[in-house]
This record gives structure tokens, sequence and C-alpha cells, in this order.
């Protein structure tokens, strides 16, 4: 195994290829496991950890401190943290205007594996280089054995995890039209989005039928964003091919790869993902950039276009496909969050659009 510079600490991260971190423990006691993946956002590290997007992985900041303006309620995307594990160079401990509790004490108190004096420098330019792989973290295990623990668990490709992240049934807003919104992992600020964009949203869990979603009589339908290898998410993508057609259709982030799936593109898996806050996307329509947050590690794949579908916007950091439409399906989606809690609000005006589109 390789190991790395620094003084030796009391916790350790291990990745499968065999590199080694010293690191402290700074949260709860532990070993955690599964993919790592590093986020370039320099805020918003509460709101990163209740993403149910980060189900299944190890989340690594490459920021050189976090939680230095404390924790509360209204930063919270969902009811529970969701990565196994949280690596960082540093970890304040401090409240302030987020709230009364710093991020350390949170951590620990969510029962969250979490390490900090890593290495987080050489820990991302090592996955850029090689690509996300699986990785450990443990304050109680010597790197060998962890190593063999890595080795052993399962990958994230093949794997459908949307209903394991998502919430129960639950309804936001009083008027205008009527969303049935399928919950693949969807963060609060999606929700929030859509009912504060003027729609009355019914979240139903992925899993659930084409003809169940018609039958709640909705306007629009909605995919949200989530974990997992969207080319495993049979379920939901049944359900979106019998729900085009007939009504208007928006998804985000994973719900953009499941529609294109539906819509008979494919997703492949990208060497080290799309996680931060400052992603250009530049549109095709007027070649305007907006400046998006991300958290996905596949992409689609327009090598061959079917009938009817077009590319709507691309990365400008690798090209990859950023949007897609069907016009004659009225169906569109987006890689990125519009909602952007926090970040920039660029893309705020989808939400909106979406609203419009299905009042038509």
């Amino acid at each position: 195994m390789s190991g790395a510079s620094g003084a030796a600490g009391d916790a350790v991260i291990v990745l499968e290829d065999g590199m080694v971190l010293p690191c402290r423990a700074a949260g709860a006691p532990g070993t955690a496991l599964g993919e790592m993946v590093f986020t370039t956002g320099m805020n918003g590290y509460q709101e990163a950890v209740t993403d149910p997007s980060y189900l299944g992985q190890v989340l690594a900041f490459s920021a050189p401190m976090i939680g230095n303006y404390g924790t509360g309620e209204q930063a919270m995307e969902s009811g529970r943290v969701w990565p196994s594990a949280v690596i960082a160079t540093r970890i304040g401990d401090s409240p302030g205007v987020a709230g009364p509790v710093g991020f350390r004490s949170w951590l620990a108190a969510q029962g969250v594996v979490a390490v900090e004096d890593a290495d987080t420098r050489r820990l991302v330019r090592h996955l850029r280089d090689h690509g996300a792989m699986r990785g450990g973290v443990s304050t109680e295990m010597r790197a060998e054995e962890l190593l063999a623990l890595v080795r052993a668990h399962p990958v994230l490709d093949g794997r459908d995890l949307s209903q394991e992240a998502a919430g129960a049934r639950r309804t936001l807003g009083d008027d205008g039209p009527r969303i049935v919104a399928v919950d693949c992992g969807m963060k609060e600020g999606i929700l929030r989005g859509l009912a504060g964009a003027g729609m009355r949203v019914e979240v139903v869990p992925a899993g659930t039928g084409a003809d169940e979603i018609l039958a709640l009589g909705p306007d629009g339908v909605f995919i949200s964003n989530g974990p997992g290898d969207p080319a495993a998410c049979a379920r939901v993508i049944d359900a979106l091919s019998g729900v085009l057609g007939q009504v208007p259709v928006f998804g985000i982030c994973l719900g953009h790869q499941l529609l294109s799936h539906a819509l008979g593109l494919r997703t492949e898996k990208l060497p080290f993902g799309h996680r931060g806050a400052n992603h250009p996307v530049q549109r095709a329509e007027d070649g305007v950039v907006e400046i998006t947050v991300q958290n996905h590690g596949y992409a689609v794949v327009a090598d061959s276009l079917p009938d009817g579908v077009e590319v709507t916007r691309t990365s400008l950091f690798d090209g990859s496909v950023e949007g897609i439409a069907a016009p004659d399906l009225r169906a569109s989606s987006v890689q990125y969050h519009p909602e952007a809690r926090p970040g920039p609000h660029d893309a705020a005006y989808l939400f909106a659009a979406f609203r419009e589109r299905v009042a038509a």
C-alpha cells in the first residue's frame, strides 16, 4: 500500500487501489465504506451531507476548512445524513449564522464517522487522476484490515438506490397546477422551489407506477435527484415511459438521466463526477452560460439522438450533456440543481418555466 506524508493520526483513510492517508477523528467513532467522491463547494456543508444523492458514498470536502458558520434546521435538505463518512482538512465547531451547534459536534450527534487533518489535496488529485473508487474511513482499524473490507464492498454501478433514498408521501403548496413529483432522493429545497413557483406538489416515492401517477390527475410530472446508477432504476424508467406524452415532464440530476433512458438514450460513469457550485453550462438556444450547482457521478450520452430529442445544454468543463428536451412529448430535463441551496441562482427560473409549461 502507498503511504502518505505527514504525522500519523488516530484514524485512517484507505482507497481500493491501496492508497492510505492518516487523519484524525472528528465525529462519531467507527468504520464506514462507500464510493469515495469529492465536492469543491466551499459552503453549504450541512446541505451537502443531508442530500440523499450521497447515499452509498464517502464525501470529501476539498475546501481547506468547512464548518465555520454553525448548523441549524433551516439548512437540512432531508431528515438525516447520507454519506457514510465525511472527510475534510479541518472541520470547525463554532456556532454561527446557520445555527448554535458547531458542525463537528453536529456530525458526532448524528452518528457520522468524520475525520479531519486529512491531506484532501492529495486525495482529490488522486481521484481526479485515477477516477472515483471504493474507499473506507476508520477510527478503529488498521489500514490492512480496512483495505480488505473496502475491496469486498459492492461498487455503485448496477445499484438502484432510488427507492431507499425516497422519503414519505407528502404534499406542499395550496394553489396552482398539480404536480406529481417522483422522489428518488429529493432535496427539500427542490420541493420548496416547485411550490414557491406556484405549484401544488404531491410527492410519491420512486417505484410508483405510471398508472398510479396518472390516476392522481397531474398537470405535470417531476422527477427528482437521487443516488445510484441511473441505468439500474428500471421501475422509474418504466413509469416515465408510461407517462411521456400524457402530461409535461421535467427532471433534474438523476431525473434528467432517467428521462434520458426513457427516451432511448444511455448513461455512462464519469471519471470522478461533478460536485460543486461553480460548474459552467451553456444553453444551446442562445449561448448564455449559467453557473450551476451539481452533484452527480453519471452523465447522459448523446452519440445517437432518437428522433424528436435534442441536447439543450452542455458542460463547459468536459462537454458532457447538461440538458435535453423532447418538445413533441413536452418533456425536458437538466443535469444541475436549479434550487442551488446554497449557490448561484442562474437556473432558478426553470421552476417558473415548468409552471408555465404545465399551465399552458
